[in-house]
């Protein structure tokens, strides 16, 4: 069996699945991109995707719900100054296509610089990370609810006071094609799965939660006893650290963040801040401010698309951009942004392959991939054994952000009192509040064990939802504040 490249093998199964069954082939591509690019546009594109998804849920020993979708349609753009017009739709055909891109020209009122043509066919250069299989089939059904059920098991095994588990298996399938004014055709075949276990443990009349679980860009078959044995130690372990907390102090202190999923903090209080639509726009705290010291020495992050199997991670974006490893700050001096094709075009600098969109019912944005910093030099038992008195952080829940200000709020879902380098006891209702820029000057210790997280993460922007990682080393922050309930 002769396999083609692997570019070549996405863009096969993306013709086969979204062009030849409605008839459609390149010409008709073409033929609507010249719709609207017959008047003065700046750029135009066609993004077309299938989507196959599959859920399953247990609780209390049983199958609650069981879930199966088909999604496809496409959705036409076209770009003049900062102004977008957008349309969709969910019948592909040739009718559909040529009617969405004549209502979308009509942005040419706004006066693109000229007219743009539409250019020869390119195939876009991308990426292989991820393996283009269809994960839904790669268990049946049996198996996959034997799956949850395994996890169940293994959580009530683990200790007398777990009252409930919940179990969630999520697979989708998705399969994207791009055609752009300047005659770029891409294509993705993206997988992604996720297993997530909820706990609640039961002790004096006192229930707490905890939750572990993970996933990716692969099969289902990743999901075997050690990788359930873990995500079950995670969930049983939080919600028993839980049933012995106490309320959290408050006050300005040391707060040292766990590696891994804290991460989550970096991602919000930074990451956004570092998108380029907010800094073209000049709402960012980080706006104008490239070559600048926004961090303190040792402080690199990085958004990283690049990274094999990894929840965030494409081949390409949803602009058909292979997509970067992209330095945003390098030892505390801000580098730049991460940047989708519109706002780079208006700030003078190339895309970053950041041009995400939840669907093709939605526009493209600069979005995050795998944000993380970089680790260094510091031993965690050294960290820790530092602080004098203060907050560890492990793991974390919700948060909010003003990008404007930079001002976040966290709360922290595993945390705990520390004193003389000792952990006494854990806390409950730990909120960390501060400035993302003003919190970056402020780490003074960063761990040699950076992590990304299990693969959970999931960001919404504007109303759109795309799958995300985040991590980080050990890291100490001086002067934090802490809301608690002490």
């Amino acid at each position: 069996m002769i396999s083609r490249e692997p570019t070549l093998e996405r863009l096969a199964v993306a013709r086969h699945l979204l062009l030849e069954p409605f008839g459609l082939d390149e010409t008709h591509l073409l033929r609507a991109l010249g719709e609207i690019t017959a008047r003065k546009v700046d750029d135009a594109d066609l993004y077309f995707q299938y989507t196959r998804s599959e859920g399953w849920s247990l609780e209390e020993g049983i199958v609650k719900t069981g879930s199966f979708s088909i999604d496809q349609g496409v959705g036409v753009r076209a770009v003049s100054g900062e102004k977008t017009a957008f349309a969709y739709s969910d019948d592909i055909s040739e009718a559909s296509l040529l009617d969405a891109a004549r209502t979308v020209r009509t942005i040419s009122a706004g006066g693109g610089k000229g007219r743009t043509r539409v250019g020869s066919r390119k195939i876009a250069g991308g990426r292989s990370l991820y393996q283009g299989l269809d994960p839904i089939a790669t268990l049946d059904s049996t198996a996959k609810v034997k799956l949850l059920e395994r996890a169940e098991q293994l959580a009530r095994a683990k200790d007398p006071r777990v009252a409930q588990v919940m179990a969630g298996l999520a697979s989708e399938y998705d399969v994207v094609l791009v055609a752009r004014a300047d005659g770029t055709l891409a294509a993705d075949v993206r997988p992604l799965v996720r297993l997530s276990i909820t706990v609640i443990a039961e002790q004096n009349g006192r229930r707490e939660m905890g939750s572990g679980g993970g996933g990716g860009r692969f099969g289902l078959a990743y999901f075997d006893q050690e990788c359930i044995q873990t995500y079950v130690n995670d969930a049983v372990n939080a919600a028993l650290t839980n049933l012995e907390s106490r309320p959290a102090p408050a006050g300005e202190m040391t707060v040292v963040l766990g590696p891994g999923w804290p991460g989550i903090l970096l991602h919000e209080a930074i990451g956004h801040g570092l998108e380029g639509d907010f800094n073209r726009k000049g709402s960012s705290a980080f706006a104008g401010r490239v070559g600048k010291r926004v961090a303190a020495k040792g402080v690199t992050v990085l958004d990283d698309g690049t990274l094999s199997d990894r929840r965030g991670s494409l081949n390409v974006d949803d602009e058909g951009n292979a997509s970067q490893r992209n330095v945003l700050i390098e030892d505390g001096i801000l580098r730049g942004y991460i940047q989708d094709a519109q706002n780079a075009r208006l700030m003078g600098v190339a895309p970053t392959g950041n041009g995400r969109r939840e669907s093709y019912a939605h526009v493209p944005m600069p979005r995050m991939t795998n944000t993380y910093m970089l680790g260094g030099d510091k031993d965690p038992g050294e960290i820790l054994a530092s602080i004098k008195k203060g907050l560890y952080a492990s793991n974390f829940g919700g948060g909010q952000v003003d990008i404007t200000s930079g001002k976040f709020v966290f709360s922290a879902s595993e945390a705990f009192w520390v004193e003389n380098g000792k952990i006494l006891y854990p806390v409950k209702g730990a909120t960390l509040v501060g400035n993302g820029p003003d919190a970056l000057t402020r780490v003074s210790m960063i761990g040699n064990d950076m992590r990304l997280d299990s693969g959970v993460g999931t960001c919404g922007k504007e109303g759109q939802s795309v799958p995300v990682g985040v991590g980080q080393p050990t890291l100490r922050i001086d002067g934090l504040t802490v809301g608690g309930t002490a």
